[in-house]
């Protein structure tokens, strides 16, 4: 909230590298401006700085942490991370944005990295948490669905807003969210990476999801096999291997959803039609007049790049 009551328009859609960018640092009293370094980044020793609890990401990569702080022994530390004032500890910080590069830092045996401090709220902590990792692919499926739920149910956010926030479409924070509809034995397989989000979410159409999970993981069954096992399961049918394939030019369920969210924000029939070789992106059009549209809105964004 503003001073003048309004509520404060979100930065946070524009990504970390730009929110950064227009961080006013507070600089640390005992630190040091790092010469060369990000504009508004300061030196703060390493032992005083402390993770985020709310951070969504819970599993880093032990291999490549290892390289990441070999990389830091030589080259140091690059990009400094974002860091508020610790809430609970005076003259300490609490990293909102940079975790894995302050662990691999610990690792390279740094005393100090470049930070920049800012104050920030609950929400902002939380929302940039997400955004950092989201943007960047580092949350699996499960951490992913687990910082969007947190984000609505303790801050009031809706799906659109997430949507906007992330920059990610509706449809992609509706079939995330769904993956919190599996039991807990289900979303580890997810976390483990032993199946991808796209099985886990043909399961949930299964009277005992967690059963055809194991299944999928078992069997190495690809995601259009497990909608069909679901289907047969829900129809108390027996399934056959060879039968319960689903016919070529059969879509799964993501791919179906991402056809009617690019529909609907060009207005017209989408197709996407994806193979082991790749595939082929079809817009529907009418007449020369929606062609033109189309071909107007491409070389707009190309214009921009």
């Amino acid at each position: 909230m503003s001073e003048d009551g309004k509520t404060k328009p979100s930065r946070l859609g524009r990504g970390l590298s730009a929110l950064i960018g227009e961080v006013e640092a507070v600089s640390p009293p005992d630190s040091k401006s790092e010469e060369g370094g990000a504009k508004g980044a300061s030196e703060i020793a390493i032992d005083r700085i402390r993770r985020n609890p709310k951070q969504p990401r819970r599993t880093f990569d032990e291999t490549a942490l290892q390289e990441l702080a070999e990389s830091l022994k030589t080259k140091g530390v690059l990009q400094p991370i974002l860091v508020r004032p610790d809430p609970k500890q005076k003259n300490d910080y609490q990293i909102i944005a940079g975790e894995r590069r302050w662990r691999a830092a610990k690792l390279a045996g740094l005393t100090s990295i470049p930070a920049v401090v800012r104050d920030t709220d609950e929400l902002e902590l939380l929302e940039i948490g997400i955004i950092e990792n989201v943007q960047r692919a580092d949350l699996n499926p499960i951490e992913e669905a687990e910082a969007y739920d947190a984000l609505m149910q303790r801050f009031g956010r809706t799906q659109d807003s997430l949507a906007t926030s992330v920059g990610k479409s509706r449809v992609h924070i509706t079939n995330t969210l769904r993956l919190l509809q599996l039991p807990e034995a289900a979303r580890e397989r997810v976390r483990a990476g032993h199946i991808t989000a796209g099985h886990a979410r043909a399961a949930l159409g299964a009277p005992d999801p967690e059963a055809l999970v194991e299944l999928a993981v078992e069997k190495g069954l690809t995601v259009r096999e497990v909608e069909a096992h679901a289907k047969a399961a829900r129809e108390d049918t027996p399934i056959e291997t060879k039968s319960a394939r689903p016919k070529p030019d059969e879509k799964d369920v993501d791919t179906e959803a991402l056809e009617a969210d690019l529909s609907r924000s060009i207005g017209l029939d989408v197709d996407i039609r994806h193979g082991k070789n790749g595939g082929e992106l079809r817009i529907k059009y009418r007449d020369l007049e929606q062609l033109d549209d189309v071909c107007r809105r491409l070389t707009a964004k190309r214009n921009k790049l």
